[in-house]
């Protein structure tokens, strides 16, 4: 039988975080039986593994590099209409995934994405994801900029095969797929299917120093050149 979605996680030793994601896949309003699980692991040496075997459909270990490799070798075992890409450390609403299935029902959308809300509530995380969403939605109108997050992204499997999946890129190759994914179709920013974001990189690297990293990764994938820090293989607490 094949699966309305498949949801695609990387993993890299991710025990203190997994489980939860997991288990907020399981809560889904979308029946369960239509959707599947597959994790990614890129060779973890903690209880990632075993704690995702509990939950998933399919464990299965990286052969490819980087973090859009793991996603292109969790894609080629999936079986979905749509693909949809989150994070280990996110934690997903219950509708996350009936609203994306929803989403692609108007004619020509290729991919849709959404916004990210803070785990941690303190306020200058509230203040800049805010701002970073406000922002994401306007460039989306405008048709700028489309900042289509590993965490909170999904697109046709199809579409997904036709443009070759993800680069391997070090960083930033979340943002560089949608350059090709608006070449062949609409890409749809829904300000409603939003996520729980985890701000450990903040936390690990401080606001200034993330922001900065990820705008010189932003840069980078709008070039189509080589990001300048490599968040592969991080390990946050």
């Amino acid at each position: 039988m094949r699966h309305k979605i498949s949801v695609v996680i990387p993993t890299y030793n991710e025990e203190d975080y997994i489980g939860r994601c997991l288990n907020s896949l399981m809560n889904q309003t979308l029946d369960r039986r239509e959707y599947e699980i597959v994790v990614v692991d890129g060779g973890s040496t903690d209880r990632t593994v075993e704690i995702a075997r509990k939950y998933a459909d399919s464990v299965i270990m990286q052969h490819s590099n980087g973090v859009g490799g793991a996603r292109n070798d969790g894609v080629a075992v999936s079986n979905g209409e749509i693909v949809a890409m989150t994070d280990a450390d996110i934690i997903l609403p219950n509708n996350w995934l009936e609203r994306i299935y929803a989403d692609f029902r108007e004619a020509g959308v290729v991919a849709v994405y959404g916004p990210i809300v803070p785990i941690e509530s303190r306020f200058k995380y509230r203040f800049l994801i805010g701002l970073f969403n406000k922002l994401a939605n306007i460039a989306a109108r405008l048709k700028i900029f489309y900042a289509t997050l590993g965490s909170n992204t999904a697109i046709r499997s199809d579409i997904f095969q036709r443009i070759g999946g993800y680069t391997d890129m070090s960083a930033g190759d979340d943002y560089e797929i949608a350059r090709r994914l608006r070449d062949v179709g609409i890409i749809r920013y829904d300000p409603e299917l939003y996520v729980w974001f985890s701000m450990r990189r903040m936390e690990k690297y401080g606001v200034i120093r993330a922001l900065y990293i990820w705008f010189m990764n932003l840069l980078a994938s709008k070039r189509g050149t080589t990001a300048k820090v490599n968040y592969t293989r991080q390990i946050y607490k």
